[in-house]
């Protein structure tokens, strides 16, 4: 087992101080209408720290290890949200932060790392070869490796959004939210399950990077043999088999969306609610906006908008 509630909670009381409650909004008012007849709240995580759920990740895998571990400094390989959040930590750390991103990633997003005072190296055409070249960095420096998703610590991080999320929406019935590498859905999927296990949980992933989708399909982790989907967030060619198994006990099922639509999504967000979410941001609603049939009877949903982004603002 990776993690459980009682990890999420120790992560919780551990980053309190260092991270944000982040507010909830209905979705009502709106020129063009989420479909069907449940109440929609939108869970607006892209308002956290940095922009995105990653922030609790990676201020709990500092956190939650020694101190001297990140001496040498922070490195990891990232789409660009938990990259973000490491250069943040490696900035209360006082620590360097090395960050190793696709052809794909946000150029702001790029600008903001750097902003944080990250060194920022551009790899490869999808995650899995700049994660190559932030383990041999961190081979060759003794930087600690921060991982994305599979590392007990950060999807314990992770999860805390959960807890929150519980307490915002007592009377949610179900929740929609993004899936890139899975450790923001294992470790929200943790808490609800152990806290109210009878609210549905729907996962989103790019039709072009189906990672966990496959996976469940399969019935073990698998390796996809090509990605397609631009979102670099949310591009990965294989989960972590603990988090697989997280994914299959607890999450009831996952949709698929283009990346075409999670723009569109972006724009409704923007032109609805004035909020600039960035793809995988907006993949909730994506999702919603197509319509899931394992949402039939649901009334109350939460569509966790978790990373910020100008991609819907233009």
């Amino acid at each position: 087992m990776m993690i459980d509630i009682a990890d999420v909670e120790a992560a919780r009381e551990r980053i309190r101080s260092w991270v944000r409650h982040t507010p909830v909004m209905v979705a009502d008012q709106m020129k063009a209408p989420l479909p069907g007849e449940a109440r929609v709240t939108l869970k607006l995580e892209l308002l956290q720290a940095t922009g995105s759920f990653k922030a609790r990740g990676a201020m709990n895998r500092f956190l939650g290890a020694p101190r001297e571990s990140v001496a040498k400094g922070i490195v990891t390989a990232s789409g660009g949200n938990h990259g973000l959040a490491v250069a943040r930590t490696a900035h209360v750390a006082k620590v360097p932060a090395a960050i190793y991103v696709p052809k794909s990633v946000s150029p702001a997003k790029v600008v903001k790392m750097r902003a944080w005072g990250a060194d920022v190296q551009i790899v490869g055409d999808a995650w899995d070869a700049s994660n190559a070249a932030a383990l041999d960095f961190a081979a060759r420096t003794g930087a600690a490796y921060f991982h994305p998703f599979a590392d007990p610590l950060v999807v314990a991080g992770q999860g805390t959004l959960g807890l929150e999320i519980l307490d915002d929406l007592p009377d949610m019935d179900a929740i929609v939210l993004a899936i890139g590498g899975g450790g923001l859905i294992s470790g929200v999927s943790t808490a609800i399950r152990a806290r109210r296990p009878r609210v549905k949980i729907i996962g989103v992933e790019p039709v072009g990077s189906p990672t966990l989708k496959a996976s469940i399909d399969a019935g073990h982790a698998v390796e996809l043999a090509t990605i397609t989907s631009k979102v670099a967030t949310m591009t990965c060619r294989r989960t972590d088999d603990r988090i697989y198994d997280i994914a299959a006990k607890n999450v009831d099922d996952i949709v698929l969306v283009s990346d075409e639509a999670m723009e569109e999504a972006s724009r409704w967000l923007w032109f609805e609610t004035g909020t600039a979410a960035d793809l995988s941001g907006a993949a909730s609603i994506a999702a919603l906006q197509a319509g899931i049939p394992a949402l039939k009877g649901a009334r109350n949903i939460c569509a966790l908008v978790c990373g910020a982004g100008a991609e819907g603002t233009v």
